[in-house]
């Protein structure tokens, strides 16, 4: 929780490079990465910041949680509005932008947060909530994909799809479980 009373633009600023730091350490090493000192030093601010403005290492988690997922939603739905390849944005909704760039070891890292908070229940919620607007964006570009809308249950059998297939091209030691995933994703709804 943030400090009570009125921020100041400073402690806004200071809150906000705060969660900055704690979604690039997530992204670049799970939820081991994100420590006090981690972050306050990611961040170029005293340690003692990360306490002031967050109650504790879970609130701090859950803020970057919610900031690197709104970001990748962010980000897919420009890609949507860019009329990307509908295959690639179902792709970086699911696996994350980075996967395109960063390739295998982007892909790891998003499902080993994917397992890893599954042992914070502190997250439940907030996962709930983005899984709504997941949905509805997958929904949306499935949409612009099949020019039609989803039948009933369409959007997860498109998720159990895609992670199914990364997870066995992970387990046979695919070296690019998105290539493995868009060929599925292209068969499957016609693309």
């Amino acid at each position: 929780m943030a400090a009570p009373g009125k921020q100041t633009e400073k402690g806004e600023r200071r809150r906000a490079l705060l969660v900055a730091a704690a979604a690039e350490l997530l992204a670049e090493g799970g939820f081991d990465a994100i420590r006090h000192r981690a972050v306050a030093e990611r961040a170029g601010v005293p340690l003692a910041a990360t306490t002031y403005y967050f109650s504790s290492l879970e609130d701090l988690v859950c803020a970057g949680l919610d900031r690197l997922g709104n970001e990748k939603l962010a980000y897919v739905r420009g890609c949507l509005d860019m009329r990307d390849d509908p295959a690639e944005i179902v792709l970086d909704l699911m696996l994350g932008p980075r996967s395109r760039t960063e390739g295998l070891g982007a892909v790891l890292r998003r499902f080993e947060r994917l397992i890893g908070s599954g042992h914070r229940p502190f997250l439940a919620g907030l996962l709930r909530a983005q899984r709504v607007e997941f949905d509805g964006l997958l929904d949306e570009a499935l949409t612009r994909t099949a020019g039609r809308r989803p039948r009933p249950g369409e959007v997860r059998r498109v998720t159990a799809l895609v992670d199914g297939m990364v997870l066995t091209a992970l387990i046979e030691a695919e070296q690019d479980p998105r290539g493995v995933a868009r060929e599925a994703l292209r068969e499957a709804i016609g693309k």
